[in-house]
């Protein structure tokens, strides 16, 4: 009986492994960007400043630029040897209504990617107006495979607007 356990136990470890399934989520707790995915597979996802460093909270300054940062994507269902990322970003004020609002910001990528251009890929917010100081809006992406849209990335966090 617990021989058999064992093999089951290990045969249904070798399919999932064989199948590159993945599943998972994070929270980073000194911005608050939490991210989860499913299919794809991420080294990291952070919140990057107008410096382009990491950022260690989440205040931006109106009139500047922050990033949600995917490092390390991989697992694309690849056609011709090309990946095909989609990436939508919504930010929305308290009230819930959108201030930015793209449905996909790799549109234009009608030929493709290369798997290691598409491994690394950047949301760009502008903190600008409509956004005003002393509000908070929340930003949210959504990165996809357009190949197997099942496979999918979400990230979001609040900014604070100093």
């Amino acid at each position: 009986m617990r021989k058999n356990f064992y093999s089951l136990l290990m045969g249904v470890a070798s399919l999932c492994s064989a199948c590159n399934f993945s599943v998972g989520t994070n929270t980073d707790l000194t911005t608050g960007l939490s991210y989860s995915y499913n299919g794809f597979r991420a080294e990291r996802v952070i919140l990057v400043g107008p410096d382009n460093a990491d950022m260690d909270n989440n205040q931006v300054v109106l009139n500047s630029q922050v990033t949600i940062l995917v490092e390390g994507l991989s697992n694309y269902e690849l056609k011709n040897g090309k990946a095909f990322p989609g990436m939508a970003m919504t930010v929305t004020d308290k009230a819930g209504v959108a201030v930015i609002s793209e449905a996909d910001l790799f549109s234009e990528g009608k030929e493709g990617y290369s798997p290691a251009d598409a491994s690394s890929l950047r949301s760009i917010v502008t903190v600008a107006q409509p956004m005003v100081s002393g509000e908070t809006y929340h930003v949210k992406i959504r990165v996809w495979d357009k190949i197997k849209p099942e496979n999918e990335l979400t990230a979001e966090v609040d900014l604070k607007v100093k």
